[in-house]
């Protein structure tokens, strides 16, 4: 049990040690200050800029941005539809693999658009090399920069900053960010064991004679942009829990890190281009500190067993069903926690088979979404729920609401509840439609408390832009595959819109000089309350469904 929560104590002390170090890079990059890659990088980004017609200096307007980042996407998607769709004539297909189910096709290409990467399909009998490189591995660079600009146009509208130029931002984030660290991390993952190669299925004789298949591929270059960039989406079915994708507690520790390295560093990045390093600080620890509660929850959970199996052989152990053996109840219990905070939906076990209370964790972070939340958007959402905060609060002791002094009224107020009550209408009213048709639509495989976590995980996983799952799911049909994107196209794209009209709005704000009246958004009191009100949110919202799901079940075991 000790060694369990040692090496969960460890890890998350690596994340709290290089996180402000990243932010500070992060910062840099956006303010167009030198950094360590510029004799390398700045020649390939003039070559880019130059093929695009793309100015450095040109700044545009909130819907030029908005304009370039869906028109952009829609062809990113398009081109990818189609390569899979072609992918039996396309090379680097050693398995001969051919045209999966065009609802199948469509839900993939979306959720990797959308930096989802929600899987209703099995990587390695599905997809050729080429599409897992050159579609999905092109996405899953693509998506996490385009979240990332968005949150770096969103701190800089907060911040009184014109929001920028997206396809300075878009190239930015890949060349300086996440392509030099999916190049060092792909490294250590080869070191460690994960295999890089375009070779076909190797088949081996068994010593009973019989034929093994073994799925190779390019898998390594692959694993590291799926954490890093909080996309989630495994070249495998089993994705982080083969042994090709993770094979010991080296690349398990480097990959848990990769998760959460840009999205803790975000914070920290804000704290830098709002020169305001305490505030920072504060909300870093408020949701270190929601995070490792979480985590908590989760852990004991696990480490306390099925108490039905316990009672029945007279013993005590762990709950070891669905975990790899090699990472344990700790391990499992921190990814699965980390995976649902940082929306990378990744998996390092049978997340189906969890406990009841790492359920709660999984689907409180998937509605929160701001533990750590998503590449860039994560940070948005944190904000707007301090601007909830100052709103509630101002009005509470009679104070003008205002934040960097600029005043929150109607107009922003608008924008934030469009972004806040999107996600619990896109989750809760096609659980609700899939429920109530158990047999034809739902796809349950557990009846009962827990066929209910699993509808509903599915939804939350896709409108958070998650993509991981209560995988006992039927969900390869054509109802889950379209409800899904549905979910998934407006779980991205309306937020993200709200998010940079939020940003725009706020940025042509009048700064309004600070008085004695002026409540101050940096004091520990301050970030006290933001937390306890995210949280009395987010909980009365979903607390039915979290009633009839992972509590429900739970007491059921207890009893």
């Amino acid at each position: 049990m000790g060694q369990g929560f040692l090496q969960i104590a460890l890890t998350l002390c690596i994340v709290i040690t290089i996180t402000p170090q990243l932010g500070k890079y992060i910062a840099r990059v956006f303010l167009g200050e030198s950094t360590i890659l510029d004799p390398v990088i700045n020649p390939i980004e003039k070559i880019i800029y130059f093929i695009g017609g793309v100015s450095q200096a040109e700044e545009m307007t909130v819907w030029s941005y908005i304009r370039a980042l869906v028109s952009s996407n829609l062809i990113m998607g398009i081109t990818v539809y189609l390569l899979i769709s072609f992918q039996g004539i396309l090379p680097v297909n050693p398995n001969n693999l051919g045209m999966p189910t065009w609802d199948l096709v469509l839900h993939t290409t979306i959720s990797f658009l959308t930096n989802t990467d929600q899987q209703h399909y099995i990587g390695e009998n599905t997809l050729s090399h080429f599409s897992q490189i050159a579609a999905l591995g092109f996405l899953m660079f693509t998506s996490a920069a385009t979240g990332l600009a968005v949150g770096i146009a969103f701190i800089r509208g907060l911040t009184g900053r014109n929001l920028g130029n997206f396809y300075v931002d878009i190239t930015r984030a890949i060349t300086r960010i996440l392509l030099p660290l999916s190049v060092i991390g792909a490294i250590a993952l080869i070191a460690f064991g994960v295999p890089q190669t375009l070779q076909g299925t190797l088949v081996v004789q068994t010593l009973e004679g019989a034929n093994q298949y073994i799925a190779r591929g390019p898998i390594a270059g692959f694993e590291i942009i799926k954490q890093l960039g909080n996309n989630g989406g495994g070249f495998f079915a089993a994705n982080s829990a083969h042994p090709f994708e993770n094979p010991n507690g080296a690349t398990n520790l480097i990959e848990i890190i990769a998760m959460m390295a840009i999205p803790a560093s975000l914070i920290h990045t804000y704290g830098i281009l709002s020169n305001n390093r305490k505030q920072s600080w504060l909300l870093f620890w408020m949701v270190f500190i929601i995070f490792a509660i979480l985590i908590w929850i989760a852990s004991v959970g696990e480490l306390q067993g099925n108490p039905i199996i316990n009672r029945a052989l007279n013993t005590s152990t762990p709950n070891l069903e669905g975990k790899e053996l090699r990472f344990g109840w700790a391990e499992t219990s921190l990814w699965a926690v980390t995976t649902t905070a940082t929306m990378s939906g990744a998996v390092n076990g049978m997340y189906d088979s969890l406990m009841p209370q790492a359920v709660f964790s999984g689907l409180f972070n998937l509605f929160l979404q701001i533990i750590w939340g998503g590449q860039g958007t994560g940070t948005a959402y944190l904000f707007i729920y301090l601007m909830v905060t100052i709103f509630i609060t101002g009005l509470m002791v009679g104070r003008t609401p205002e934040i960097f002094g600029r005043k929150i009224e109607q107009k922003e107020i608008f924008f934030i509840s469009i972004i806040l009550l999107t996600h619990p209408i896109i989750v809760l009213v096609p659980s609700a439609i899939a429920l109530a048709y158990p047999i034809s639509l739902s796809g349950i495989s557990n009846p009962g408390f827990h066929g209910i976590s699993q509808v509903v995980y599915e939804y939350a996983s896709a409108a958070a832009n998650n993509g991981s799952g209560l995988e006992g799911l039927k969900d390869n049909t054509l109802w889950w595959n379209l409800s899904t994107s549905f979910s998934i196209l407006l779980g991205r794209y309306i937020p993200i819109i709200a998010i940079l009209l939020l940003a725009d709005s706020m940025s042509r704000k009048i700064t309004v000089p600070q008085t004695r009246g002026t409540l101050k958004t940096d004091s520990l009191v301050f970030t006290a309350v933001a937390a306890s009100i995210t949280i009395v949110l987010t909980f009365l919202t979903f607390f039915p469904v979290l009633a009839l799901g992972p509590i429900a079940e739970s007491f059921k075991l207890a009893g």
